[in-house]
Order: structure tokens, then sequence, then C-alpha cells
């Protein structure tokens, strides 16, 4: 959501939305790296940076939203950690059709999702299928 991974060492990279991230309230920012100052856009947007645990990063980001809802984006490193935790109470997929054996495995370590959520999905008219797993 922000590109560290792009510019880990770059103290000045502010991400690679611009001044106006399309977010418009505070965004955390998982990664490994050195901690780094918050940044404030122009918005609304706060980006956050945390290195913490993620139930630690979630308790934050929910005390955070107060009412509102917290929503993990990010890639399916993230969401597989979050998933393997149970910290997931809904979840949409949306998958496109892909050649065998490119991509990230989604489904891998994820046994039982089905049990513990109920599954629905839909087929748009591009072909992407849209998977959602609630709780």
């Amino acid at each position: 959501m922000f590109g560290l991974h792009a510019n880990p060492d770059d103290p000045e990279w502010r991400g690679w939305w611009g001044d106006e991230p399309p977010f418009g309230y505070p965004v955390y920012v998982l990664t490994h790296a050195d901690q780094r100052p918050s940044i404030e856009m122009a918005n609304g947007t706060v980006f956050h940076f945390r290195s913490g645990s993620l139930e630690a990063v979630l308790d934050e980001a929910t005390a955070d939203a107060g009412d509102l809802d917290v929503r993990v984006g990010g890639g399916i490193r993230t969401a597989r950690a979050f998933l393997q935790a149970g910290l997931v109470d809904d979840l949409h997929v949306a998958i496109a059709p892909v050649v065998l054996g490119r991509g990230n495995p989604v489904w891998e370590r994820l046994r039982g999702l089905d049990q513990t959520h109920a599954v629905r999905s839909q087929v748009s008219e591009s072909g992407t299928v849209h998977v959602t797993f609630a709780r």
C-alpha cells in the first residue's frame, strides 16, 4: 500500500500514490525496516510505520478507527499472515485468470477457512471471480 520495498533506504520516499493517496484515513504499514516517522499527506491520509506483531498493529489501528472498520491490504503474504492468526472476519478475494505456475499461492496453509467462514462466489463479466468469506 506504500511501496516501501521499492525504496527501503530512501528517507524522502513518500509512497507511490503522490501527495493525495486514495485512503483519507490512517494507514499502518507493516515493515521489518527501521522505524520511520509517520508521514501526513494533504488529504488526511497518515502513513504510520510499524514493525510490531500483527496483533499489536491491529489493536492500534482498531483503536484509531473507533467505530469504523479496519481493512488489511497489501500482498498475499500479509493477508495470509492475518488469516493464519485468525484476525480476519471478512475477506474479499478477486481471482483473475493466470497461467498455471505463475503468481502467489493464495490458499497455502489456510486449510479449514471454509469451516470458520461462510463462502460465496460471483463471476464478473471480465471473468474475474470474486470470492468472499465471512465469519
